[in-house]
């Protein structure tokens, strides 16, 4: 599947723009960042949180550079068929990542059915 770095993240924006404004306004110190590859050796990567989730910050949590959510273009590319698949693996793995950041783990959210 081909389709270029600015539609693909036009999709990932349209993918945010789903996402209820009440969630989006409890994300805190957090940036959403499309990439073309994961990290050498996570090919098959679509996306990443990097960071701590809002359930690990305490008290201490304070002057820390943004988490990262990054979503992984060619990966989500190899695996999708069409344009309408590739809206479907953006608007999963956003929420995949952003559910990452209010402390839901993987085996959580496949039991949800956000695998």
């Amino acid at each position: 599947m081909e389709m270029s770095r600015e539609r693909f993240e036009e999709l990932v924006g349209e993918a945010l723009d789903e996402v209820p404004e009440e969630l989006l306004g409890l994300m805190n110190n957090v940036v959403i960042l499309v990439e073309d590859d994961p990290p050498p050796g996570e090919v098959d990567l679509l996306g990443l949180y990097e960071g701590y989730a809002l359930t690990e910050r305490g008290w201490d949590y304070a002057g820390v550079l943004p988490d990262r959510i990054f979503i992984y273009r060619r990966p989500i590319l190899r695996i999708c068929d069409n344009d309408e698949d590739v809206i479907d693996e953006v608007a999963v793995t956003v929420v995949h990542e952003i559910a990452h950041h209010f402390g839901i783990d993987d085996a959580r959210l496949h039991a949800l059915g956000w695998g």
